[in-house]
């Protein structure tokens, strides 16, 4: 596996090795001897996360808090997206900055995201497949979030905010600058 370094701390890209013939295609997706030695640590993902989007759904900012954070890897299975991630750990060289890439299936790329960054992502296509492996499990009551349009961010969104599909509650996110509690 390739892995290149972004400029939030402690995320990575991943590009599995892909072998492909007149058969079709085959690469590992997932290899927790290879993550360990990627990461440097051992990182037990317990849940997985599908997530099907139309175009235009936008999906985020989101995290896990306390206890509860969680460390991901993701990928996109079918579609595209624009994949947004913030570091929001006070300690972190890289606090407040973020990281944006187009994902697609057919790249077959995934990206581990430490705990203590918020995550979001935007469909570029319909039906688009997203995948999250967690090594923690979800708990609604550590559930937290920043709004999409933070200007403190100011994420360049891929498409005009008129043809955005968010959930009300991501609508009512708090600003980094005041994070949900």
């Amino acid at each position: 596996m390739q892995v290149t370094r972004t400029n939030i701390e402690g995320v990575v890209i991943i590009e599995p090795r892909v072998y492909e013939d007149s058969r079709g295609t085959f690469f590992e997706s997932f290899s927790r001897r290879d993550m360990e030695a990627i990461l440097g640590s051992r990182n037990p993902f317990v849940q997985d996360n599908h997530s099907i989007s139309k175009k235009g759904v936008l999906r985020g900012l989101h995290y896990q808090q306390g206890k509860h954070a969680q460390a991901k890897i993701i990928r996109v299975t079918r579609g595209a997206v624009q994949d947004v991630i913030v570091d929001i750990r006070p300690e972190s060289p890289s606090f407040r900055d973020h990281f944006a890439l187009v994902m697609r299936a057919e790249d077959r790329n995934m990206i581990f995201i430490p705990r203590g960054c918020a995550h979001g992502f935007l469909a570029l296509e319909d039906q688009t497949e997203f995948l999250y492996k967690c090594d923690n499990y979800y708990n609604p009551e550590a559930e937290a979030g920043i709004r999409f349009d933070d200007p403190q961010l100011n994420i360049q969104w891929m498409l005009p905010e008129d043809e955005l599909l968010i959930s009300e509650k991501d609508r009512k996110l708090p600003y980094l600058s005041a994070p949900s509690s």
